[in-house]
């Protein structure tokens, strides 16, 4: 069989994971795209800000919180494959099948990473926005989609939406580093096949 990189990667907010109709809506969002292979990143979520909250109470520092909110990616993504029967995780977008819908191990991934020109910092500026966008660059991905709960306004650049909070502080950063990659933001609360 064929192991290609991914063509596609997406990144699944976690602010999204109260949705009822997550999984369904996720596998008709992913018909509709019909792009193969795909790469899904979750989103931290409620799990990442429980990491949040125990820095802030206990003073891990950002490198320690880093690191612990990527395991919680890493939950997230098993969450994730509770949703997608079918799909598996994966330590990176590169050796996928030519058809498959794959789910990132955000820690692995980070692991593997590490230490390469462009990997990420180890701090709060960087969240799965960011993982996402930096993922897209290694597997040399054509097309990187931002399933989010707001909407990104039309015409606004990455910097103006990191000022207002729609995407992390890195997340143009990192895009600047990457071959040209096609960017899209959906409010997937709102949308609709």
């Amino acid at each position: 069989m064929t192991r290609k990189a991914a063509s596609t990667v997406v990144k699944v907010g976690g602010s999204l994971f109260d949705l009822t109709d997550l999984g369904p809506r996720l596998r008709c969002w992913l018909d509709h795209l019909g792009a193969r292979p795909v790469l899904l990143v979750p989103g931290g979520g409620a799990s990442a800000d429980a990491v949040r909250d125990w820095d802030r109470v206990h003073r891990l520092g950002q490198e320690a919180a880093h690191w612990l909110a990527l395991q919680a990616l890493a939950l997230n993504a098993c969450f994730l494959a509770q949703l997608l029967p079918g799909a598996r995780i994966v330590a990176g977008a590169l050796g996928l099948d030519a058809n498959e819908v794959a789910i990132l191990d955000a820690h692995a991934f980070a692991r593997a990473d590490e230490g390469t020109p462009g990997c990420l910092a180890h701090c709060w500026d960087v969240t799965s926005d960011s993982i996402a966008a930096r993922c897209a660059a290694v597997a040399g991905a054509r097309r990187l989609v931002l399933l989010k709960s707001v909407e990104i306004p039309a015409g606004i650049g990455w910097q103006e939406a990191a000022r207002r909070g729609l995407v992390d502080e890195r997340f143009a950063e990192v895009l600047r580093h990457a071959e040209p990659i096609a960017v899209q933001a959906v409010c997937f609360r709102t949308w609709r096949a």
